[in-house]
């Protein structure tokens, strides 16, 4: 009669599988095991590693600190500020702008005091004359007329820029 084939099924090790891949990995991926030691010990030599250490530790504390806030008053005006900004710096024309950065940098742009001895009325006056100057008072007129006008309409309609449910919900 013939004998049973012995048949023997090694037993499935997920762990031998992965410390193969650890063993080979120095021989494969020294180069950037050399680079990530380096930046491990540059984030150890500046402290880096400790802070961020610290703030792995106190996540939930920095997150709940975060949240408060980002929820007053100040942070939601500063974020309407800045979208404003934003708006405001979108819609100005490029070349207007780059005149007025050159006629600061003309005017204030130098490292020592200007010494501009302020003029004698008549010399005021005659100044007058020019164009250029003309233009510009024209420009700030212009300008100044439209913030007396939203100023006028800020009044009417006066809306305070945080309403009351913003201070209830810091209380909570």
């Amino acid at each position: 009669m013939a004998l049973p084939i012995a048949f023997e099924v090694k037993p499935y090790d997920p762990r031998e599988k992965l410390r193969e891949k650890v063993e080979a990995a120095p021989i494969e991926h020294a180069e950037a095991l050399l680079e990530s030691y380096e930046l491990l010990q540059q984030l150890h030599r500046t402290g880096t590693l400790r802070a961020l250490t610290g703030a792995l530790g106190a996540g939930n504390q920095i997150l709940e600190t975060a949240v408060d806030a980002a929820g007053s008053c100040e942070a939601v005006s500063a974020t309407r500020n800045a979208i404003l900004l934003g708006k405001m710096l979108a819609s100005i024309n490029p070349e207007i702008l780059k005149g007025i950065v050159v006629a600061v940098g003309e005017t204030l742009g130098s490292y020592k005091k200007p010494v501009i001895e302020p003029p004698g009325l008549f010399a005021l006056l005659s100044q007058f004359r020019h164009k250029e100057l003309r233009r510009s008072i024209a420009l700030v007129n212009r300008f100044l007329e439209s913030l007396g006008n939203q100023i006028k309409l800020q009044e009417e309609s006066e809306n305070p820029p945080c309403s009351s449910n913003s201070t209830k919900r810091g209380r909570q």
